[in-house]
Formats: structure tokens, sequence, C-alpha cells
């Protein structure tokens, strides 16, 4: 067991140097978001609801981890291309271990988006200051954790060339089906059931309702059993594929 926590520190160490190496995707990755949540703020928050910066902050933290689907993938994909993989595939390190060690090489980034698009949002509206940013700062955690997981499957599916469109299928999946830019209640039902069941409107549903404050425990548990359920199943699969893909070399 130390062994293998070992094995993953390490692996998530030397990824962590490896998004470090690459500036412009941290800038676009953390740069967009946060001009999409002061440019919209202040474009529509007058005209409707769903632009305070009470939905808008915990929306755009959420909006802004789809976008990990892709950094996760491009990585995973660029290592398999060449010859890093190919060597520590002879080690003792397990299929597992390598996924793990992804993934957590994702969470120092998914800290600084929270806190990054939350302070900012602070800064534009004080009122959206309470425990609450501190329980959306830790939920983060929780919701990244399906967008990397994701991203690390189709990186252990894709190619590097391909990544790129099929990962914008998860941003475009968040975009749409999360209701975070319009209010999905005068949508018609079976969307909104459709939506009800896929992970994008209970991970943005789940960190708006703990900025609010959440008023039951269905408030909570429903998004948060969701999400955590679509965690599992991705993360499972990418290990799966990932193994599948050890083997063959």
């Amino acid at each position: 067991m130390r062994e293998s926590l070992c094995r993953i520190y390490t692996l998530a160490k030397r990824n962590v140097k490896e998004i470090m190496r690459d500036p412009l995707s941290l800038i676009f990755t953390l740069g967009m978001p946060l001009a999409m949540e002061i440019l919209f703020y202040f474009l529509f928050h007058g005209m409707t609801a769903q632009f305070d910066m009470k939905y808008l902050a915990p929306g755009i933290v959420v909006f802004s981890q789809a976008f990990l689907s892709l950094f996760a993938g491009l990585l995973i994909a660029q290592d398999r291309s060449s010859a890093f993989l190919t060597r520590l595939y002879v080690s003792r390190a397990r299929s597992h271990e390598f996924i793990f060690g992804y993934a957590l090489s994702m969470l120092p980034l998914v800290a600084v988006q929270s806190v990054l698009f939350f302070v900012v949002g602070g800064i534009i509206d004080p009122t959206i200051w309470s425990v609450g940013v501190l329980w959306c700062v830790l939920l983060s955690l929780v919701t990244a954790l399906f967008y990397v997981g994701m991203g690390i499957l189709l990186g252990s599916l894709c190619t590097e060339k391909s990544i790129g469109g099929v990962a914008s299928i998860v941003i475009a999946g968040q975009s749409l089906l999360s209701g975070m830019w319009f209010p999905p209640d005068g949508l018609n039902g079976a969307i909104l059931t459709i939506m009800r069941c896929l992970p994008f409107k209970n991970a943005t549903d789940l960190m708006q309702r703990a900025l609010a404050g959440f008023t039951g425990a269905a408030d909570f548990f429903i998004p948060f059993a969701v999400v955590i359920a679509y965690t599992v199943v991705v993360i499972g699969g990418a290990i799966f594929a990932f193994a599948r893909k050890m083997r063959a070399k």
C-alpha cells in the first residue's frame, strides 16, 4: 500500500511539472472563464437573476472544470504518443496508479480555479461572502473529479490529434445541459428530465445550492450522488481502458 501511494505521488509530482511547462494552456484554462464571469455579470445581471453573482460564480467554477477534461486528456494523450509511458509500462506501476497520479496532479489547478473565481466574484459582489463559499471550494474538488476522470478516459482512448474535438463535447455538454446560462424550468419536460439525469446540471446545482445554503437534505444528496456515480463510472472506465493499452504495449 505504501509503495503504491509513493508511486502515485511520484507520478503526480511529475505531471504537475508537465502542467507548469505549458503556461499558455494554464492562462486559457483560468483566463477565459474569468473573463466570462466578469463580462457576463456586467452585461446581464440587471436583466435576469440567472447572472447574479450568487448563481454565476459557482456556475463558472463548474464550467471551468469542463476545460480540465481537455487539459487532462491532452496530457495523457501526449504521454501515450511519447516514449515516456512506454518506459513506465515495464515498471511495477499499475493502471490505477497511473490514473490516480494524473487525477491528483489536477487538484491544485482545481483549487486555484475555485478560489480565483469566488474571490473575483466576491470583489464584484460582496454579498456572496458566506460560509457557503468554503463549502463550494470543498465541493469543487468533488465535481472536478468527474471532469478530470472524463478527460483521462478520453485521453486513454483517443490520440493526441483527436482529443481536442472529442473533449469539446464535454465542454459543450456543460455549457448547454447545465442550465447555467438560462433558467431551465421553462424547458420541455423530457429535456429537463434528461438534464437532471446527467452530471452537468447536478454539478452546477450542487455548487449553487452550497453557496445559497442547502434548504434540505435532498438539495445536497441528490446532485452529490449523481455526480459521484458518474465519477466512479468514468474513473473505472479510465482504469480499464488504460490497463488495456498497457497490455497492448
